[in-house]
């Protein structure tokens, strides 16, 4: 399967959170959110040139930061 990052992946595709690459307080935070191991995460909209990146995660959407959403690896379906 390939693996990207969430700031990489293209509008309407989906795939399942494999890993978290960031420190303990930003994996807790994006546990809060619902962004965890083994989680399917679908691309709703991204913004160019570095903008926030719009995600599904189960019911909720959500806006993350580019940097954030470089720290989510995702495995493509």
């Amino acid at each position: 399967m390939k693996k990207l990052s969430l700031a990489q992946m293209k509008e309407k595709q989906r795939g399942r959170v494999a890993e978290v690459s960031a420190g303990q307080i930003l994996q807790n935070k994006l546990m809060s959110m619902g962004i965890y191991k083994g989680r399917e995460i679908s691309m709703v909209s991204r913004f160019r040139l570095k903008g926030p990146v719009v995600v599904k995660v189960g019911r909720s959407v959500l806006a993350l930061g580019h940097g954030m959403a470089s720290k989510v690896i995702v495995e493509m379906e």
